[in-house]
């Protein structure tokens, strides 16, 4: 693992190279230009402390054809004074795509800084010092952004925790352990079955992870290991044999798309290390064959094992790791009882410039077959998705023009051979305005919408729409039976999305002028490779292309299912049998 670690950061170092500025007339003059947007930024993911991070670790690693690299350690000082530039009077940087002067941004920054700082200021060799001096600025000037910064979404305050951690270890300053205390004091988001509030399998459950590990040791808290731990237990269930991560229920912009598990390496190393376990050892195995480098500016992971050589020991293997397996993750938790507090809190469900996440803790099942993984979810579009072999059913949604867009499924009850999922909707009418309430804007010349209390009209005729889903088991695949009811004549559409890589085919279909299929009659066949899997159930209840509100990802296969209330329809799934 560490050997290709260093051989990988080599290459990252050749590619910064070729992106740094070197025109002393340009503004980003020292920077290295982030490929997709064309612009040097003073980010974490994408900007210049990233490239300086391969940089560093190469400069002070024996084992890199970079060691000691003069005209390296030259390039690394130019970016070093381009960050101070880009760094703003209060001490705050700008990531670049949105979140302007942004205290949660800046401790990102913080954290990979910082463990570069260290690892620098470790090496005995007196070049450095230009470098460091710059680098001990920018981290001194942050001290104030990151005592009174806040934040927007959870995760953002175990990033602040650790920032505000390694600003004590460098410079002392107790201020800095009080504030962190102030955000701890918030309790940690995560469920008995180790769910973060943002359900971000794919990105934010790994920072949450990774930073409450350097909270727990920078700031003296043992304790806020065991949220990690809960968290890294329960990934184990919610990757897809191929190592792809289970983002289909994500609250957050990994929602549907494609990850890895490399964001995990560092977590389940130390972990691993910490308590000796060899399924977390296992998962840092998985996770480190993913990995391309060694990570962004907050998690270089190169940086990490050289001011922890005793991690460059962990030795796992996958073998450890279970293949077969059943989990139905937050069963048991009492969500209802948490979300009918909300009334009581005071916000009235509004929250700026982030979102409440009352999906947290809503139920999810996975369940694996060697080859075959299957998730079954509540709380958002998909309720169904499934990957066998080659074979990606990227989501199965049910939409309707009742409340236009997609239904989603709000509960999750076990069934002998599967699943029974339940969705409500309810949309009504609202009267006048009583005259006692009603403002002086309301009998002047005119008198804005926008002025009207509307919360204080009386609800009218209001109709309440019920779907629910039995997602069962067979010897051969699966099978999804569909209820619906009243109200009557509702149109309803089931779409099927699948991965563009791979063929499908169908026996009675109409193609849409945007590319998906209107499934009539007939099977339904998808095949990548040698795996594939049929459907049958096709249905043209009506000539809808598309449910407004219910927008169909991009660059994927779309077969929609057209029917109307009531339904009782029941669609079977056949799987190739090699892998069953």
């Amino acid at each position: 693992m560490y050997r290709q670690m260093v051989e990988s950061n080599d290459r990252a170092t050749e590619r910064g190279i070729e992106r740094q500025v070197l025109d002393s007339e340009s503004r980003y003059y020292g920077g290295t230009i982030d490929p997709f947007s064309g612009v040097a930024w003073v980010n974490h993911t994408t900007g210049t402390p990233t490239d300086m991070c391969f940089w560093g670790a190469a400069l002070s690693n024996p084992d890199s054809t970079y060691y000691r690299d003069e005209n390296l350690l030259e390039r690394l000082r130019l970016a070093s004074e381009f960050v101070l530039r880009h760094q703003h009077s209060d001490g705050s940087i700008s990531p670049g795509w949105t979140n302007y002067h942004s205290p949660p941004d800046t401790a990102f920054v913080v954290v990979g800084y910082s463990q570069l700082y260290q690892l620098l200021n470790q090496q005995d060799w007196a070049p450095l010092k230009p470098v460091l001096d710059n680098m001990r600025l920018f981290l001194e000037r942050t001290i104030p952004v990151m005592l009174t910064g806040g934040c927007h979404t959870p995760n953002h305050r175990w990033v602040l925790c650790a920032a505000l951690g390694f600003l004590h270890e460098i410079f002392g300053i107790e201020e800095a352990v009080q504030r962190a205390e102030q955000w701890l004091a918030e309790g940690i988001d995560i469920t008995p079955d180790g769910e973060w509030t943002e359900r971000s399998n794919g990105i934010y459950n790994a920072v949450s992870d990774i930073m409450l590990i350097h909270a727990a040791r920078l700031l003296n808290r043992p304790e806020l290991l065991e949220p990690v731990r809960l968290n890294l237990r329960m990934m184990v269930y919610l990757v897809h044999p191929t190592g792809e991560i289970v983002t289909d229920y994500s609250g957050r912009q990994d929602l549907g798309s494609k990850h890895g598990l490399s964001s995990y390496y560092l977590p389940y190393a130390i972990m691993a290390k910490l308590d000796q376990d060899p399924i977390f050892a296992g998962m840092a195995a998985w996770a480190d064959s993913d990995l391309r480098d060694p990570g962004v500016c907050s998690v270089n992971a190169l940086v990490r094992l050289l001011l922890e050589p005793e991690l460059q020991q962990t030795i796992g293997t996958t073998d450890a790791l279970p293949s077969q397996y059943e989990v139905m993750l937050n069963e048991h938790f009492g969500r209802e009882r948490y979300v009918s507090q909300m009334e009581n809190v005071g916000h009235y469900g509004r929250i700026s410039h982030s979102r409440m996440h009352t999906d947290f803790g809503a139920p999810v099942a996975r369940i694996r077959d060697e080859e075959t993984s299957v998730t079954v979810m509540t709380e958002v579009a998909p309720f169904f998705a499934l990957r066998h072999g080659e074979v990606r059913l990227l989501a199965v949604q049910l939409a309707s023009y009742f409340n236009p867009g997609y239904v989603p499924m709000q509960n999750m009850t076990r069934l002998p051979q599967g699943y029974r999922l339940t969705g409500e909707q309810k949309k009504g009418y609202y009267g006048p305005v009583p005259s006692a309430d009603l403002p002086a804007t309301a009998s002047s010349s005119i008198s804005p919408w926008y002025l009207l209390p509307h919360q204080t009209r009386t609800l009218t005729h209001e109709q309440t729409f019920r779907v629910g889903a039995e997602v069962l088991q067979t010897d051969r695949g699966w099978t999804l039976h569909l209820t619906g009811e009243k109200p009557q004549d509702i149109m309803m559409q089931l779409s099927f999305v699948f991965g563009s890589e791979g063929e499908l085919s169908c026996e009675d279909g109409i193609e849409t002028s945007d590319g998906s299929i209107l499934w009539k009659s007939g099977k339904l066949r998808y095949s990548c490779g040698e795996d594939w899997l049929e459907i049958d159930g096709g249905e043209m209840g009506h000539l809808a292309a598309t449910v407004r509100e219910a927008k169909m990802p991009e660059n994927c296969k779309i077969v929609l299912v057209n029917f109307m209330t009531p339904f009782n329809k029941t669609l079977n799934i056949t799987l190739s049998p090699s892998l069953v």
